[in-house]
């Protein structure tokens, strides 16, 4: 067995997968493709693939039995520690495989799973996926006691911060119980922060994307902060929120979470509600999109899809192309196709200008400018034209405070009576 980078030995892997009639064969290879990429972020070594194409899944075995049987023979030939399915196993489909096969078999949500337990470094982070994780494998514990005692903690066995997943079925459903609610405390501690931010009256841009599209990159570029950031699927999984401020006095805050992929399973997004939550109440979204991707059009297909799925379809949204410097001709067809959007590096900083310049005119709100005289009595008021607008200019008189104001319109109310 061969060392991953951090030194672990790194399992081997068949990828397998079923390509049904009313599946595009490039789409379903394209798929395949980024399933390897999902091992490879696991920290498993892809050492062959085996695909069917036939009308339907068999209910026992999900392949056909002579396919099982030819997968049976890949995994001893090479010796494979498991074998990871494109398509969604039944409990019934996965035990009936790891018998035939006798290796570890596990799907895409699995997977997916594993790569969130490693990526998890908030407590936060941890307690939705250990969640996810339970409630996935609760319904396949029976029949897998052979096959999971054998395994020392690899992928599909381990769960938040390298530590072995609970197998007793009695245990699972306790703790299942205790981590729905810590969710909920999770989901009121963070309802508080947005109120308190609400009340600091800075706008909120939420980072969206799909995975890998350099989100992370682009909020430390932004904000100048070291958030974690790496070339590999799901390198973030907790969000991350941090304050930028224009030159001009302007300021708001921008979220990042976790990024989005094709077909992320609903149980993902039902055990990640409190942490996609975040992005609900943004007031505008940063779509940031690999501009080097062959997949382009796909994965803009897949962040939208989610975001309907969420009912952020209509909210103002900036496309962010990134990854320029990979892809230094840019169509300015595709920019005027899903404008306002720019294309930036936030590798290199190029076309940051840019993006800063149009961050600041679509996130501030509807303004008034204002030219105001407060009495001297008026005190409190000037302070909250000043926590509020913003202040151009003024001049004290002997009647009071001449100013020139920029107010949201929101609140300009109060500053009505004092107009001149």
């Amino acid at each position: 067995m061969r060392q991953s980078s951090s030194g672990a030995p790194r399992q081997t892997a068949i990828l397998a997968g079923l390509c049904l009639p009313q599946v595009d064969v490039l789409d379903f290879h394209r798929r395949m493709d980024e399933l390897g990429r999902l091992a490879e972020t696991a920290g498993a070594r892809q050492v062959d693939r085996l695909v069917q194409q036939r009308e339907a899944p068999t209910a026992s075995h999900f392949f056909g039995r002579g396919k099982a049987a030819q997968l049976r023979d890949l995994a001893r030939r090479h010796g494979a520690d498991l074998v990871l399915f494109l398509n969604d196993l039944s409990p019934v489909q996965q035990r009936n495989l790891e018998s035939a096969v006798g290796c570890l078999v596990l799907d895409r949500t699995a997977l997916i799973l594993d790569i969130f337990a490693q990526h998890a470094h908030t407590r936060d982070g941890k307690i939705q996926v250990e969640l996810a994780q339970m409630r996935y494998l609760l319904p396949r514990l029976t029949g897998r006691g052979t096959i999971l005692s054998r395994l020392g903690g690899g992928i599909g066995t381990r769960g938040p911060g390298e530590t072995k997943l609970e197998m007793d079925r009695r245990r699972i459903r306790g703790r299942i119980a205790r981590l729905k609610e810590e969710v909920e405390q999770i989901r009121s501690v963070r309802a508080e922060q947005r109120r308190r931010r609400q009340r600091s009256r800075l706008p909120l841009a939420g980072i969206v994307g799909y995975t890998n599209a350099g989100k992370s990159t682009l909020l430390n570029r932004l904000t100048h902060s070291q958030v974690y950031a790496a070339d590999e699927l799901f390198a973030t999984l907790d969000p991350t929120t941090r304050r930028l401020d224009f030159d001009d006095g302007h300021s708001l805050l921008v979220s990042d979470t976790v990024g989005f992929i094709t077909d992320l399973p609903r149980s993902l997004e039902a055990a990640f509600a409190a942490t996609l939550e975040e992005i609900t109440f943004a007031d505008l979204l940063l779509h940031v999109v690999d501009l080097s991707s062959p997949r382009l059009e796909e994965e803009m297909s897949a962040v939208f899809a989610i975001l309907q799925h969420l009912g952020l379809l209509e909210r103002p949204m900036l496309t962010v192309f990134n990854k320029r410097d990979q892809a230094p001709v840019v169509s300015e067809q595709l920019l005027r196709r899903h404008a306002p959007a720019v294309a930036v590096s936030a590798l290199t900083g190029e076309g940051m200008e840019a993006l800063l310049s149009e961050l600041n005119r679509l996130s501030r709100p509807r303004e008034r400018e204002l030219l105001l005289l407060l009495p001297h009595t008026e005190g409190r008021l000037r302070a909250l034209l000043y926590e509020s607008g913003q202040v151009l200019d003024e001049a004290a008189e002997e009647a009071g405070h001449r100013l020139r104001a920029r107010v949201p319109e929101a609140l300009a109310g109060p500053f009505l009576p004092f107009v001149v």
